[in-house]
């Protein structure tokens, strides 16, 4: 079921039943609910110019008409792309994983990874991972450069 909630900031679909409207908003399931609501024709001609694609209008004229055709251009509406729960890792959860993989990385490939400075680098090493988390960090000079690893502890 498909329910607009009618704000001053536009049009919100919600596909249940809001507990509660805040002021000044009207929640509205149907042709005939959007009729007997109390919007005003100023305020159905400002929906109506608001939606994309559509001729914009300067007068109400037919207030049925009007209500008719803000309904069918609301209905024609594709539902919102859902809001995913899953939260985007942290840059520095990305450096860790960077460096938790067998193959380590360089000072370099986590500042392409995170848009960082090398010296903002240097100090999450050492700040952060090794004084703040209490990570052990091992680094060996190899044909890419100095390349960092979380040291795994024997006794884990």
């Amino acid at each position: 079921m498909r329910i607009y909630i009618i704000g001053d900031d536009g049009i919100t679909l919600c596909h249940e039943a809001p507990a509660t409207v805040n002021d000044g908003e009207i929640a509205v399931a149907s042709n005939e609910e959007l009729r007997a609501a109390p919007l005003s024709g100023k305020r159905l001609l400002a929906l109506w110019n608001a939606l994309p694609g559509v001729e914009k209008r300067r007068k109400v004229g037919d207030r049925a008409a009007l209500i008719d055709q803000l309904w069918s251009a609301i209905e024609a509406l594709p539902d919102p792309e859902p809001q995913s729960d899953a939260k985007r890792p942290s840059k520095q959860d990305e450096v860790i994983a960077m460096l938790r993989r067998p193959e380590g990385a360089t000072v370099d490939e986590v500042v392409r990874a995170t848009g960082w400075q090398r010296h903002t680098v240097r100090g999450i090493f050492s700040g952060t991972l090794k004084k703040k988390l209490g990570l052990s960090l091992a680094s060996v000079k190899e044909e890419r450069g100095r390349v960092y690893r979380i040291a795994e502890l024997a006794s884990a």
